[in-house]
């Protein structure tokens, strides 16, 4: 019971994280139709942003600078690079946000340098918040489940409540008409592609000292948060927030339970051998299958729904 309790706090805690790098995607992705291959590089550069900030005067200025950062990069990623690349249509938006990525990759390195750097946890926060069967449950962790709620109350209030929500809105689904009413349409795109950036790299600032703050942090979440986005549903704040959950969950306990199906098998008393037929599969654990879940889920979606990432927008 203990484990699964504890693997549940984690999960939960990972998947928050996940949202919060995932619903700017969704905004990007699903709102504007832009396959921003670089979303998760904004995600490392607030990272690397929040700790060189809170070397200086602090983690919790950091908190808000950083965010407010990867927004102007953003912002100028769409004026100066993707509204001149998307008229080409969506393979060349693809190649350019991967190679930003590839580009942002190289700049971090010769910036940081190749090893992590010690992106460390704040002392206000450094202190257990409670015990569950022995297990201390940081304070941190609680932060981060904090931010990632209200985040996703803010974003869903603020897209369905707020007059700058449906003007967003309108103009990602009727562009033309939303024009004609004496909104700037281009504006609005950046607004909305900044925001989706801010996010990311708020996440980055949150994540950063909970994971590791490397180079290949970017690589590594960012096929996850696009099998988030599609799974959970283009267009879906709340899809992303369960599939977000679902997946942190997933991942969380196929860590925790090291068995294979050999292992499940050998209790009905059937005993995998070197001489069994696909032993090899049949002896792959949990752990294993848990870091290959988002690669193979990323390739089935892409198999099956493959209108799914051609997005709505139509300027």
């Amino acid at each position: 019971m203990e484990v699964f309790v504890v693997s549940l706090l984690n999960g939960l805690v990972y998947g928050m994280l996940l949202f919060m790098l995932a619903s700017g995607l969704t905004l990007i992705l699903s709102m504007m139709g832009v396959l921003n291959f670089a979303h998760a590089s904004a995600y490392m550069l607030g990272a690397y942003f929040a700790y060189t900030i809170s070397v200086h005067i602090g983690f919790w200025p950091a908190l808000v600078i950083a965010p407010l950062l990867c927004g102007l990069i953003g912002a100028a990623i769409e004026m100066w690079g993707l509204r001149r690349v998307h008229r080409n249509g969506h393979i060349a938006e693809l190649l350019f946000t991967f190679g930003l990525a590839l580009i942002i990759e190289k700049v971090v390195q010769m910036t940081w340098g190749l090893l992590p750097v010690p992106y460390r946890v704040p002392e206000l926060l450094d202190f257990p918040l409670f015990r569950i069967y022995g297990t201390q449950f940081p304070a941190y962790r609680a932060f981060m489940l904090a931010i990632s709620a209200l985040m996703f109350g803010a974003i869903w209030l603020g897209l369905t409540r707020t007059r700058v929500g449906l003007v967003i809105q309108a103009a990602l689904t009727h562009p033309d008409m939303a024009s004609a009413l004496g909104h700037n349409v281009p504006r609005i795109f950046t607004l909305v592609f900044a925001a989706g950036t801010a996010l990311a790299g708020l996440a980055g600032v949150i994540g950063g000292n909970y994971q590791v703050t490397e180079p290949a942090m970017a690589f590594t979440m960012g096929p996850i948060v696009f099998v988030v986005v599609v799974f959970g549903g283009l267009g879906s704040l709340t899809g992303c927030f369960i599939a977000s959950i679902l997946m942190g969950l997933i991942q969380t306990f196929a860590v925790v339970f090291d068995v294979s199906l050999a292992d499940l098998l050998a209790k009905f008393g059937f005993v995998v051998t070197s001489s069994t037929p696909f032993a090899e599969v049949l002896n792959v654990t949990l752990p294993r299958v848990g870091a290959l879940l988002p690669f193979l889920l990323l390739v089935l979606i892409l198999v099956f729904r493959p209108r799914g990432l051609m997005g709505t927008r139509d300027t």
